[in-house]
């Protein structure tokens, strides 16, 4: 059985179809990467996955599941702006992030003192050990994109959702940050959904690519039909599907 099903999904917005037709089966551990033009649905998928939207028709089931009614310690996000907590050093960041998961969504005495341990193995582990007393806005962007990982890591999902993490890096701190991501992904063995629109990236980080696309379109009414799964493709097959989303630029354009 697939671990992330999902079965006939839609979602709509005041009338509006953003997506129709939606299925997909994901194994544990896979990396899915998502591409897309913009505003056909990539980052709502994301949302419906987090649980953070309930799908207007459809569902989608964790480990076979009942469809969950609001986000769950299962599912963590990353989005492009770096999603951490301003007034918390590096080190309180992490801490915070783990004790989402406890009774009072806090730690106390013995407990805290453990947690700060572990949030400093975890900052070593992502490069960040030696700034854990500074504040995030002291932090490049490449290390604030780091630390808001490493805070989402901490609360041990199981799947980890992101949107266009590394979108606003520049190129050298992008490189680095896809060789800090796989090495997470093997260590964790953790299901990743990531949305880009780097074609290259997609096929780089992701075992399989899924393009989200319009079938249908209506010049008079772009906003008639929403978007869907128009391609699968397994990234290890390399060049051949790169080449032919290269080529086919309409699923990149903004409709």
């Amino acid at each position: 059985m697939s671990f992330v099903t999902v079965q006939d999904l839609f979602q709509t917005y005041d009338d509006r179809p953003i997506l129709e037709r939606v299925n997909v089966q994901v194994d544990e551990g896979e990396f899915i990467a998502i591409v897309g033009a913009s505003g056909c649905g990539k980052s709502t998928f994301l949302r419906l996955l987090l649980a953070q939207e309930y799908p207007t028709r459809g569902a989608v089931r964790i480990a076979g599941a009942a469809p969950a009614r609001e986000p769950g310690l299962d599912r963590g996000i990353v989005f492009q702006k770096y999603s951490v907590f301003p007034h918390m050093t590096v080190r309180e960041n992490i801490v915070a992030g783990e004790s989402m998961r406890t009774r009072w969504g806090r730690f106390f005495g013995s407990s805290l003192k453990a947690a700060r341990t572990r949030a400093d193995e975890t900052l070593a582990r992502i490069g960040l050990d030696h700034v854990a007393e500074n504040y995030p806005a002291t932090l490049s962007g490449g290390m604030q994109q780091r630390l808001a990982i490493g805070q989402a890591l901490a609360a041990r999902p199981r799947i980890l959702l992101l949107d266009e993490p590394f979108g606003a890096l520049d190129p050298g701190t992008r490189l680095s940050m896809h060789d800090f991501l796989q090495d997470l992904r093997t260590e964790t063995g953790m299901t990743v959904f990531m949305v880009t629109h780097d074609l290259e990236e997609a096929f780089k980080l992701g075992d399989r690519v899924l393009v989200f696309d319009k079938p249908r379109w209506d010049p008079h009414d772009p906003s008639r039909y929403g978007a869907t799964i128009t391609y699968d493709f397994d990234a290890c097959d390399g060049g051949i599907p790169f080449q032919r989303l290269k080529e086919d630029t309409h699923v990149l354009q903004a409709k």
